[in-house]
């Protein structure tokens, strides 16, 4: 009786699946469509440009967020740039031999050297060395604090103390209380996998969601200490399970805030599908894959494979198929578009 029961049980889920999946398709952008960290309108043709080896187009673009004073684009376009010049780095080379006081280019200096510090196996002792390209970046634009957040970074790898990152901290909230990028830097030297705990990881995040703007995605920064405690594996007690719940509910508030395939905050988005698939939130994952639309984020799939991409579509697939076993054979309505009753 019971290997019937289990047999039934199977071909009912079979049967939804076969019948819904398709539907649930609505919304999702097709996976041939699907780009990893692809780049907005404007940092699109710098990258293009120093592909060629010409710097003009990255100058102009980090001397915009500068004079505008976006820290935000500023410090995404920086972190994309450096990516980009791991490999391929003549043309900053040319930009830094050009114009050597240049605070954009030194602050992608920085951003770079620190970068290739920490694929180091002695990570620790090369970021020592690079300490003194950060504080360069830091005296050429008094304002930015977008090499404060290198800083925290830095702190983190060099192991330093939590009164000397606290006095990092006091450094870059001044310039930008509310800048996302150093938020999570914060976040992550206070995270258990480093020098904190879980408990000490949503403390911060939720005072900082607290006393963010409307529409910050520092609201959304809880998620984050969610992710990595569900990244850890460890078992969760019950007040850790709300607070894991809490945090997942306020970032779906926040992401209703933007439109569906904005890629502004497509990273945040990408992180709450990926917590809401761990928690087996099936339905609510289900829209936050339609509102990311095309823009998969290596983070945070990166975390769990070498092949982003490729886990980011199967998470969908797989979101669409306990979706649609979810739903009874007769749930859909008539001319519903194929979304769950």
């Amino acid at each position: 009786m019971v290997r019937t029961m289990s047999l039934l049980r199977s071909a009912v889920r079979t049967a939804r699946m076969i019948r819904h999946t398709p539907r649930l398709s609505d919304g999702l952008v097709p996976d041939a469509s699907v780009l990893l960290d692809a780049p907005d309108d404007r940092l699109g043709p710098a990258l293009v440009a120093a592909a060629r080896g010409a710097y003009e187009g990255a100058a102009s673009l980090l001397a915009a967020t500068r004079v505008s004073a976006e820290w935000e684009n500023r410090d995404r376009y920086v972190r994309r740039l450096s990516a980009f010049a791991r490999s391929r780095d003549g043309w900053l080379a040319d930009w830094l031999a050009s114009a050597p006081r240049d605070p954009d280019a030194l602050l992608l200096k920085a951003q770079l050297a620190v970068d290739r510090a920490w694929v180091s196996p002695a990570h620790a002792e090369r970021l020592r060395e690079v300490g003194p390209l950060i504080d360069a970046a830091a005296r050429a634009e008094s304002a930015d604090p977008v090499p404060w957040r290198l800083a925290l970074d830095h702190a983190r790898g060099t192991h330093a103390p939590h009164g000397a990152f606290e006095a990092l901290w006091e450094e870059a909230v001044r310039r930008s209380p509310h800048h996302y990028g150093c938020h999570v830097s914060a976040l992550t030297y206070l995270s258990a996998q480093w020098y904190g705990s879980h408990r000490e990881c949503f403390d911060f995040a939720e005072r900082a969601a607290a006393d963010s703007l409307p529409g910050s995605l520092v609201r959304a920064l809880p998620a984050r200490a969610a992710f990595t405690q569900l990244l850890a594996g460890e078992p969760a007690t019950s007040v850790q399970r709300e607070r894991i719940e809490a945090a997942a509910d306020l970032a779906i508030e926040v992401s209703a805030g933007y439109a569906p395939g904005d890629p502004w905050p497509a990273e945040v988005r990408n992180l709450l599908a990926h917590v809401l698939v761990t928690r087996g939130r099936w339905r609510d994952a289900l829209e936050q894959f339609r509102r990311i639309g095309p823009y998969a984020t290596s983070f945070p799939w990166s975390s769990v494979t070498d092949d982003p991409l490729g886990q980011f579509l199967r998470a969908r697939d797989g979101v669409r198929i306990e979706v649609a076993c979810g739903i009874p054979l007769r749930g859909v309505r008539a001319g519903s578009g194929g979304h769950y009753a």
